[in-house]
């Protein structure tokens, strides 16, 4: 099959930007991978998952069927975290998926080192995967931990960042790309709150007198998360908003 051939099938079954990313990541191409492709564009699957990259703050990240891809929306985060001017901190990434939230701050902070936690033993990989390619193995460690026990040595945090799972079982706004991610990674129980519930109530712990918790949230969950963390004590600084004017991430002080 000529490039010309696969691009015009995989144009029909995702569109010209969808098939012109996949053969420019793919100049040779055979007829059965070219029609094996098609199916998942036509199935719903993104072309990261396709592809296995994506970028993310400027920086390339491997990803597949066990993360999350790496969204502009987090870039808020990242942002965020960077705005407030830290130097050197100590930093704990929960629920890294594929480590592109603690791997853009530790690229952007001067000597700034950390954590990053996942429950998922494939996400752990891909996380280790990227962080061994962008060379930071030095700077950050990967650990096998839940937002309840992350077996975190005996030290405090100056940055505490999360992109927890936030969507509530059975919503309906869930588009067809979402059934190509881990649901671990998506859904939560309690409507939504319960990675921000278990947050609140153990980050505590982990985190130094003067440091911050920046925490990505879901459309319109502003009030509820921000209730959640003021009732387990913690102090609310700032919302912060994305590119769309939708409130994407809060910060919290101790």
């Amino acid at each position: 099959m000529t490039i010309n051939q696969a691009f015009e099938l995989l144009k029909n079954a995702g569109g010209i930007r969808a098939a012109r990313i996949i053969t420019d990541n793919f100049p040779k191409i055979s007829w059965f991978r070219a029609h094996i492709i098609a199916h998942r564009l036509r199935s719903g699957a993104p072309v990261a998952k396709i592809i296995h990259k994506k970028w993310f703050y400027g920086l390339e990240f491997y990803t597949n069927r066990k993360t999350l891809d790496p969204r502009p929306d987090t870039e808020t985060l990242v942002e965020s975290v960077l705005s407030d001017g830290w130097r050197a901190p100590r930093i704990l990434d929960l629920g890294t998926g594929t480590g592109c939230i603690i791997a853009a701050l530790v690229k952007n902070i001067d000597s700034a080192t950390g954590i990053a936690v996942d429950i998922s033993h494939g996400a752990l990989r891909v996380a280790r995967r990227n962080i061994k390619k962008l060379n930071l193995r030095d700077k950050i460690k990967i650990k096998h931990g839940s937002f309840t026990n992350p077996r975190l040595p005996r030290e405090k945090f100056d940055i505490i960042v999360s992109n927890p799972p936030y969507i509530a079982m059975g919503d309906p706004r869930v588009d067809a790309g979402a059934t190509h991610d881990p649901r671990i990674a998506l859904y939560a129980k309690n409507r939504g709150m319960a990675a921000y519930e278990q947050i609140a109530k153990n980050a505590k712990n982990w985190i130094a007198e003067s440091g911050k918790l920046y925490i990505e949230i879901g459309a319109g969950a502003e009030v509820s998360v921000r209730k959640i963390f003021e009732y387990a004590g913690w102090k609310f600084i700032r919302a912060e908003c994305d590119l769309a004017g939708i409130t994407r991430v809060l910060v919290f002080g101790v």
